[in-house]
């Protein structure tokens, strides 16, 4: 063994992930470890350790989320150059403050060692562009730290908002136009407390639709009714329906990057649904938090632009950690939707609407969005390399995957088989309403916080699944 390990484990009696994250911490400050060296690779280490691979994994990740590492997509992990010396500071690195990490979504504390169940973005550098803006915030906050956010002070986050919201075809936004929300879950919740009204409200979504929608209408005491699709989305005619028999208020849907199935809804079929909701007097949730990339057809809110409401977040494409969302109103409401936000928390907090609004308007982010996307399709081709031969909807801009299981599997048996292959599934029931059939599916979300030919071992894990179904059919 490396003389490097021999003591990983000597000075912690805690968990194994977080010694191996320790002795790596230790080996960079007494540079046993130089920057720019190359760690052992994840198997490799765990060998040597006498430990799980996964366990190796949740701490490169730790230590990559922090800093003090860097992982190079097909090359491998790194340890990366030392952090800029502040002036008051010296030798400091931002990492050293860290005294404990909640367990990475990797494994989460339960045994996975590998977590398909939602996406997770690759680290291109935009981790190390929040901290450096951060640390200038902390210097000199903008905004302040001794008074309630406000939104003269929240000005400048929504002007970058704007403008960045305004690259997504969801036509002219001004500044006016942005409410922030606390995620994008937050935001649907935020814009079905402005809708809603009566004892019982009725909530359309599509039949297999993102349980977001679902628990939000539940808060709220609205009944959900699904809404048959095809492969272009809902059927206008089972939406006319839908509407007239249950009085509906309002629709949601993920048109352009349907989650889970990734149903696109072309132009034709959405000006057939506005023309629907116009008629019922039904108001549209668009939920487009899911797309990456420049949309191709327009959205709601320029096709029915009295109606539309429309709700997107950064999770997805920088970062889920700051929990930001965006929402925005038909021009008549946007004062009903900032008064729901106003009245449930008062704004953002003010360090965070500092953040957004260098964030948003840096000219570092547009080439590390276009890194993180590169990288989700390199996933994206990997999984399609591998599983491809199945019957598989998949898109290049989009970081998961719908998987309809060949015959012999049902969905349940499979999603319980990959788990005891260390890889965690999401099942097709979780899209449906429980008195709802569901098919024989699952969602495969993109990881790219694992190196590329971990996920890869994953996709052939499943393979090997795919190929042996319990169930015998016989010819």
């Amino acid at each position: 063994m490396n003389t490097i390990w021999a003591d990983t484990f000597s000075a912690s009696s805690g968990p194994k992930y977080r010694a191996v994250v320790d002795r790596i911490r230790r080996a960079v400050r007494g540079k046993e470890l130089a920057a720019g060296e190359k760690l052992p690779p994840v198997r490799e280490l765990a060998y040597q350790l006498e430990i799980t691979p996964g366990t190796v994994a949740r701490a490169y990740k730790i230590l990559t989320d922090e800093g003090v590492l860097q992982a190079e997509v097909g090359r491998g992990t790194f340890v990366a150059p030392p952090v800029s010396e502040g002036p008051d500071e010296p030798g400091f690195r931002d990492s050293e403050l860290v005294l404990d990490v909640a367990p990475h979504n990797n494994e989460a504390g339960d045994g996975y060692h590998v977590n398909l169940f939602s996406p997770h973005l690759p680290n291109i550098g935009q981790a190390r562009l929040i901290r450096e803006l951060l640390g200038e915030i902390a210097r000199n906050p903008p905004s302040g730290l001794m008074h309630y956010p406000s939104r003269e002070g929240a000005r400048p986050a929504r002007q970058a908002a704007a403008r960045w919201l305004s690259e997504r075809a969801v036509g002219r936004v001004r500044e006016g136009d942005v409410v922030f929300a606390n995620g994008g879950q937050n935001a649907l919740c935020l814009v079905l407390q402005t809708v809603l009204r009566g004892r019982r409200p009725v909530v359309l979504v599509e039949e297999l639709s993102y349980p977001g929608f679902r628990r939000a209408a539940e808060l709220l005491r609205a009944d959900v009714v699904p809404v048959a699709m095809d492969a272009e989305g809902i059927i206008p005619e089972a939406l006319e329906v839908a509407a007239r028999q249950h009085d509906a208020q309002i629709l949601c849907t993920s048109p352009e990057a349907h989650n889970p199935t990734l149903t696109h809804t072309p132009l034709a079929r959405r000006r057939a649904l506005v023309e629907v909701a116009r008629r019922h007097d039904l108001q549209i949730l668009e939920d487009n938090c899911y797309h990456v990339s420049e949309a191709t057809v327009p959205s709601y809110r320029l096709l029915a632009p009295e109606r539309s409401w429309y709700v997107t977040s950064i999770s997805k494409s920088i970062t889920p950690a700051l929990r930001v969302g965006f929402a925005l109103a038909p021009q008549d409401r946007t004062a009903h939707l900032r008064r729901s936000a106003e009245y449930s928390f008062f704004g953002l907090a003010t360090p965070l609407t500092d953040l957004i609004a260098r964030l948003l308007a840096d000219p570092r982010l547009e080439p590390l969005s276009n890194k993180i996307q590169a990288t989700i399709r390199d996933y994206v081709q990997c999984a399609v390399n591998v599983l491809g031969s199945y019957q598989m909807v998949w898109r290049a801009d989009a970081p998961f995957l719908w998987l309809n299981l060949p015959l012999g599997w049902r969905t349940g048996a499979f999603v319980q088989a990959a788990e005891a292959e260390g890889v965690r599934l999401r099942s097709a029931e979780d899209f449906v309403l429980r008195t709802s059939r569901a098919p024989h599916a699952v969602r495969l979300s993109i990881n790219a916080g694992l190196g590329l030919d971990t996920f890869e071992q994953a996709m052939r894990r499943l393979r090997a699944l795919l190929d042996n179904p319990p169930e015998r059919i016989a010819v």
